[in-house]
């Protein structure tokens, strides 16, 4: 009884059965996406944007970054779960996806609290600490370009308040990090980023054996024997 259940089509019925609140709105989105090529690979499965939305609750989030819109599932899942005057910032590298969201933001209500970014992540998240420093939000969920992982997990650290969330989707990678024969770039960054953080005593970790893999990170609030980097800081520079 100790042993990971694996997981069948049959068993994943149930579990959505019993325990998925997905409604209308969130539905149809799922199904726009699903109509464009890939979308329905790329999109978050619902029972992780049902997630997300728990772990805004549970960590009292006002504020919280995306990295990676896509057609914005996981947005309005996050953006339903914030109290008022609550905000979500989501950056994509296109503004065609966020485009086909913001019908769907709009119908849930929730348009006025969401912020979309576009434009290359790097840039973006370098501007967001110059306008307004580091350690501003709540929660940060990450699900881009693979091949940049670990710098959006870095950025992220500067990012989230102590005692904050970060999230990271895809962090078994269709199962390639446990492949010794898949080394494209993106497996290895994912690999990279796994490592880094499972020697990172920054942060309390756990990483959930659900959907493509999802690592959940809690920055530590440390003692005054030791400091956070600043805004723009690396961490080779806070060592």
């Amino acid at each position: 009884m100790g042993e990971q259940v694996g997981t069948t089509e049959r068993l994943i019925d149930y579990v959505r059965r019993v325990s998925l609140r997905e409604d209308e709105i969130l539905r149809d989105l799922r199904a726009e996406t699903a109509r464009l090529p890939a979308g329905r690979h790329l999109q978050v499965m619902p029972e992780e944007g049902q997630l997300l939305g728990m772990l805004v609750g549970l960590v009292s989030a006002r504020r919280v970054l995306e990295i990676g819109t896509f057609t914005g599932y996981s947005t309005l899942s996050m953006a339903r779960a914030l109290p008022p005057g609550g905000r979500v910032v989501t950056c994509d590298v296109s503004a065609k996806w966020p485009a086909i969201a913001e019908p769907f933001w709009r119908r849930a209500g929730v348009a006025d609290r969401i912020e979309v970014r576009v434009g290359d992540a790097i840039e973006t998240l370098a501007g967001l600490r110059t306008e307004q420093g580091g350690g501003r939000f709540d929660l940060v969920f990450i699900d881009a370009d693979k091949v940049n992982y670990p710098w959006y997990y870095e950025e992220a650290m500067l990012l989230t308040r102590p005692d904050g969330l970060i999230v990271i989707d895809n962090t078994l990678f269709l199962g390639k990090v446990a492949d010794p024969d898949s080394n494209d770039q993106d497996t290895l960054a994912i690999r990279k980023l796994n490592s880094m953080l499972r020697d990172d005593d920054r942060v309390e970790l756990s990483l959930i054996v659900m959907a493509d893999g999802i690592t959940l990170a809690r920055k530590k609030r440390w003692g005054p024997e030791r400091e956070y980097p600043t805004a723009g800081q690396t961490a080779t520079e806070r060592d």
